[in-house]
């Protein structure tokens, strides 16, 4: 299928659109915080940023409930705080501190919280399919009527943990939602040259399950694609791929000055900003006004600000840290 057309949101709640707004808006202030506190020095470690990506997270996760599962990539922030994660024990982690998910040894890519259903980011690309697939399985196993959502990038859908993972949860008939941010690279690698087909969606058809491609850019066309598939799975009838065609503003990691993007793309890309846009929207159909945009940002820079108040007041992990949590 095509990417989803802009529809009008007088039908929609405010508070619901709203909700959209400020998931999008607090991502964007963590990544861009974390962007730089990285370059002052303040936070050390690779970072993979997820600024233009927001809309997918959002729109995703606003379909979810604290019983179902999720399983994140390496540019993974999104995700976590989409999906209920504390941002104090966050920023803790990204500053290795002891308070910290993984008590600071994790750092950026291993971010979990089993409370909120996120079984964890993975620094290994395609890594989470399988596991988000298993998750599927116990939910089917114990007759629930929870879902799994594996999120993945254009790279990982050419990777055998892929195929695995659909061709395993369509013959199970598993409650898992596949979610490929196509962000247009593999790391360098354009999607269109590491990739015969014209959509990933269309993989689907191969295991006999609906397959749609949505604005990924657009947080309403993947909340609504998301809820179908959702209600689908929880229904019984098994998963869904859905491919959301988006754009990271930063190379693969921070550091990486990607001279694989055009400017002709860089340019085109970043008027589709998913934030700015979003925003400009509500306001032309009357759901928000400039002082609320106001407020949102001002809430997300403050929360963001206490993560970082929170974070470097918590202790270093004692040196003896470094021996637990170990399987021999």
């Amino acid at each position: 299928m095509k990417a989803t057309k802009i529809k009008s949101l007088k039908s929609e709640n405010r508070e619901e659109m709203l909700g959209l707004l400020r998931m999008m808006v607090r991502i964007r202030a963590f990544e861009e915080t974390s962007a730089k506190l990285f370059l002052d020095g303040r936070i050390v470690g690779f970072l993979h940023l997820y600024s233009g990506q927001e809309a997918v997270a959002a729109g995703v996760c606003a379909c979810l409930r604290d019983d179902d599962y999720i399983t994140s990539t390496h540019r993974g922030h999104g995700h976590c705080l989409a999906k209920g994660a504390n941002i104090n024990l966050m920023m803790a982690e990204l500053y290795g501190r002891a308070t910290g998910y993984s008590r600071g040894k994790g750092g950026s890519m291993h971010i979990a919280d089993i409370s909120k259903g996120i079984i964890g980011a993975n620094g290994i690309v395609g890594a989470g399919i399988p596991i988000a697939v298993g998750a599927g399985f116990a939910h089917k196993y114990r007759e629930t009527d929870g879902v799994a959502v594996t999120f993945f990038g254009d790279g990982a859908s050419n990777r055998g943990t892929f195929h695995e993972g659909l061709n395993m949860a369509a013959a199970l008939n598993l409650p898992v939602l596949f979610v490929c941010e196509n962000n247009q690279f593999g790391m360098s690698t354009p999607f269109s040259y590491h990739s015969k087909n014209r959509t990933i969606s269309q993989r689907a058809a191969a295991y006999d399950m609906p397959g749609v491609t949505v604005d990924g850019n657009d947080p309403v066309a993947v909340r609504d694609a998301t809820a179908v598939a959702v209600n689908l799975a929880r229904s019984g009838g098994g998963p869904t791929l859905i491919e959301c065609l988006t754009w990271r503003h930063y190379g693969h990691f921070l550091g990486d000055s990607a001279p694989y993007k055009t400017p002709e793309d860089e340019a085109k890309w970043r008027e589709k900003d998913p934030v700015p846009n979003f925003e400009k929207r509500l306001i032309s159909e009357g759901i928000a006004d400039a002082a609320d945009i106001e407020k949102i940002h001002a809430d997300a820079g403050e929360e963001v600000a206490a993560s970082i108040r929170f974070a470097e007041a918590s202790p270093y992990p004692d040196i003896g840290a470094m021996y637990e949590d170990l399987v021999f």
